[in-house]
């Protein structure tokens, strides 16, 4: 992924208004971030945690993420990257843009909680015992399966 200015990400966002765009939290630590190991950027907003945003240039979208449960303990899978966690996926709902947002529609996936799917799937963050299930997948294969998925899920927002 290249790098990104903040100006970028802010501009990249649809599924939320120019305003709440140029008032949401944004990394403070662009120039550090790991941006030849990332698909897409994605963060929890430190001002409100059930926020998290994904930037996956040049889209951005807003999600919220779902309450913490009893059942968040329990070992699920991630949609994007297929790793399972336990008490580490969580559900991400994400206003659809234009119209259908405006009237309350949303659409969801269930996600890495701490939104590093790519540093998961090139084996530079550790899930624990069990994450990573064997296949026989190249590296470079799980990174297009990953980037497909959330492609298809920002589809589903912009639908």
């Amino acid at each position: 992924m290249k790098p990104l200015t903040e100006q970028e990400i802010r501009a990249a966002f649809v599924n939320c208004t120019k305003g709440e765009a140029k008032r949401l939290t944004v990394p403070r630590d662009l120039a550090e971030q790991r941006w030849d190991d990332l698909d897409f950027l994605g963060w929890r907003d430190p001002q409100a945690p059930d926020r998290a945003k994904l930037d996956g240039s040049p889209v951005g979208v807003q999600l919220r993420s779902s309450d913490v449960g009893s059942w968040q303990m329990r070992r699920s899978m991630c949609s994007v990257c297929v790793t399972t966690h336990t008490g580490g996926v969580s559900l991400m709902v994400a206003p659809r843009s234009g119209k259908a947002g405006q009237q309350g529609n949303s659409v969801g996936v269930y996600m890495c909680s701490d939104l590093a799917c790519s540093l998961y799937v090139r084996g530079k963050k550790d899930a624990g015992i069990g994450a990573r299930l064997h296949e026989s997948l190249t590296l470079e294969e799980k990174v297009q399966r990953t980037v497909a998925n959330l492609a298809a899920f920002i589809a589903k927002v912009t639908a």
